[in-house]
């Protein structure tokens, strides 16, 4: 008799909602909290240092700045209602963004603890504005494209290194001052800076993981660890602080409202509110949860009511930290509540005053090489964004080139900013805050306002061809144009043509990569029979005049007798395996051992595979004709390009 009691389900508990043991919960938490730490700290040291505060008011930051961000991370991962925080293991920290303008907010204000109320009332207003766009958000991203990002983070990285420096020089700026000799404290602070980051990138190069992670922590202790066995640190400080202590509101008085500041504060949230976009996304990711619009409007909300409690609790504009998304993969621990977990122990730090007063204590040649590092490296993280920009469009190299220009002109002379109306002073006396109004409004004028100029694609009868003429193109003289790009056959050619007019010569590009990769199996067999064999390519002269082109002479000089008869070996046991030319992009290749290893693996391949090697050598190809068509096209552009290609 069969049995008639029903089958127990198993409940599926998101891994996401799970919430650990209590031990596991602690150990996880404070695991994110080491690798938050440095970045959380130095913020505000920084700060302190470019606004000239007391030891005191410094340890008061800090305790302020680690308790709210402890309360901006439990709103973001745990969520306040229905529709503020995303609910996912996000941790948030004060963004590196704000540092520069913060202290120009700050000097243009009076400077030290005069300048913080009108900081203080700017964040607030940002904050709440971040909160109420929060919702339309989505519809403001097209205003911040790569060219617009990566220019900020560049200007904002490389701005932000002159105040690493400085205090890696303070000690002999402080001797400078009190008419002692400069040298010998500019030479010992530098020592302790370059001695941090060596430790920094000692533990990078040797550890992956979590030890990777908290490099830059290990490195200020170990660089304060030296200075104090050499006696240049010194701990009185937290001996002095109360054992307990909790930041009151608007603790440096009444916020003070300043136009200039406001719109400064609100392009540092603008800027923020696509970092942390892009955080969200890529936190879903590791959690396995699809985003919607919502999850970026609740993460928008939990930003901006952290950013105005900030302003009000005395500390800076939050985000969420890339480096807690990057540990999330890492343990692959997705529980949200380790986050709020690790929010718990931020806020108990922050009522710690001694706690805070051990980080003040750090001599700031060791603050300075940390700080060069995390600058440093968002400097590169912008650079890597505009590697994706399109260069050869003439308006995202305007503007690259002169936000970046601006944004260092007030870098390097700083005086410029006493020589401009008050109300001026803020946008020229930091390098982010008038990079990042140029990068916009530049972007919007060249690329929003009025009628687009369509960039120049190809040449037709000597004449360059923009897009606009390219979309009014009939087949054949379409086909005419473009017919270098493949060798043997047309059809790619016209395929592309249907789906014209093309918006964007990324469009165009890709109507070419669609049309090898949805033909046929019998029309792609017929497309790779037109190409020459490498060997031939590079050991005859049977290649046809384009193929030569693309091949240059790059390969040649490693070629000696024994390698060319490796390569012919290669060449026939791929045509006995496929019974096809085996095609090569060279471009790609940087020597003759990689392109003989990459054909043995290939001639390994199963059938199926080596088709899609073969046909994506042949749309590499196409694309690297299409690239000289549009440099010919653009001579003087192509000119400029190449000779900073020539300088590396």
């Amino acid at each position: 008799m069969a049995n008639s009691q029903p089958k127990m389900s198993t409940i599926h508990i998101d891994p996401v909602n799970a919430v650990p043991s209590f031990p596991k919960l602690t150990i996880l938490g404070f695991q994110h909290v080491l690798a938050f730490y440095a970045g959380a700290v130095v913020v505000p040291l920084v700060i302190a240092t470019g606004l000239g505060l007391d030891s005191a008011t410094t340890v008061h930051l800090i305790n302020a700045d680690l308790f709210t961000c402890g309360i901006a991370s439990i709103i973001q991962s745990a969520g306040l209602g229905p529709k503020i925080g995303v609910r996912l293991p996000l941790l948030q920290g004060v963004t590196f963004t704000a540092v520069s303008p913060l202290i120009a907010v700050g000097l243009a204000a009076g400077g030290g603890t005069q300048g913080l109320a009108t900081m203080y009332g700017s964040i607030i207003v940002a904050g709440i504005a971040t909160f109420l766009a929060a919702p339309f958000f989505a519809k403001l991203l097209r205003f911040f494209p790569p060219v617009v990002t990566g220019t900020l983070l560049t200007v904002m990285g490389t701005t932000l290194l002159s105040v690493a420096a400085n205090d890696i020089v303070a000690w002999g700026s402080a001797a400078a001052k009190a008419g002692a000799d400069p040298i010998p404290g500019t030479l010992r602070g530098l020592a302790y800076a370059l001695g941090t980051l060596a430790v920094i990138v000692i533990i990078q190069r040797i550890f992956s993981g979590f030890m990777a992670t908290i490099a830059v922590l290990l490195g200020l202790v170990g660089g304060t660890l030296v200075a104090w066995l050499l006696g240049d640190a010194n701990f009185s400080a937290v001996g002095e602080a109360a054992p307990v202590g909790v930041t009151t509101p608007f603790f440096f008085g009444i916020p003070k409202f300043s136009v200039a500041a406001i719109i400064s504060m609100l392009i540092v949230m603008a800027i923020t509110a696509v970092e942390t976009t892009g955080d969200v996304f890529a936190t879903g990711e590791v959690v396995g949860k699809r985003i919607t619009p919502a999850h970026i409007a609740n993460a928008l909300r939990a930003d901006g009511l952290s950013t105005a409690l900030g302003g009000v609790l005395n500390s800076f504009p939050y985000t969420c930290f890339a480096q807690n998304v990057g540990l999330v993969r890492l343990t692959r621990v997705k529980s949200r509540w380790v986050v709020t977990a690790a929010g718990v122990i931020m806020i108990i730090l922050g009522v710690l005053p001694k706690a805070g007063a051990v980080v003040a204590s750090i001599p700031k040649p060791v603050i300075g090489g940390a700080s060069l590092a995390m600058f440093a490296a968002v400097a590169a993280v912008g650079i890597q964004t505009l590697s994706t920009v399109d260069m050869r469009d003439n308006r995202n190299s305007v503007i690259v080139s002169t936000s970046i220009g601006l944004g260092l002109l007030v870098t390097l002379k700083p005086d410029l900013a006493g020589y401009v109306p008050s109300w001026a002073q803020i946008l020229f006396g930091s390098g982010v805050t008038i990079g990042s109004i140029c990068a916009i409004i530049l972007n919007i004028i060249f690329f929003h306002i009025g009628r687009k100029p369509a960039p120049a694609v190809s040449m037709l009868d000597g004449r360059p061809l923009d897009l606009d003429a390219v979309n009014s193109l009939g087949e054949e003289k379409f086909v005419r144009v473009f017919e270098p790009m493949f060798s043997g056959v047309t059809w790619p050619l016209e395929r592309a043509w249907a789906r014209a007019p093309f918006a964007s010569v990324s469009e165009l590009r890709y109507a070419f990569q669609d049309a090898v990769a949805q033909a046929s199996p019998e029309e792609q067999e017929s497309l790779i029979a037109g190409y020459t064999d490498i060997v031939d390519l590079l050991l005859s002269d049977e290649a046809d005049e384009q193929a030569l082109v693309d091949t240059g002479s790059t390969l040649l000089g490693d070629l000696d007798p024994v390698k060319q008869e490796e390569l012919r070996v290669l060449g026939k046991a791929y045509r006995e395996r496929f019974n096809r030319p085996m095609i090569v992009c060279v471009s790609r290749i940087d020597s003759a051992e990689q392109l003989l290893a990459d054909g043995w693996r290939r001639v390994e391949s199963s059938d199926l595979r080596e088709m899609r090697v073969t046909l994506n050598e042949v749309i590499e190809i196409a694309d690297n004709r299409f690239e000289a068509m549009v440099a010919d096209a653009n001579p003087i552009h192509s000119a400029w390009m190449r000779s900073f290609d020539q300088l590396d």
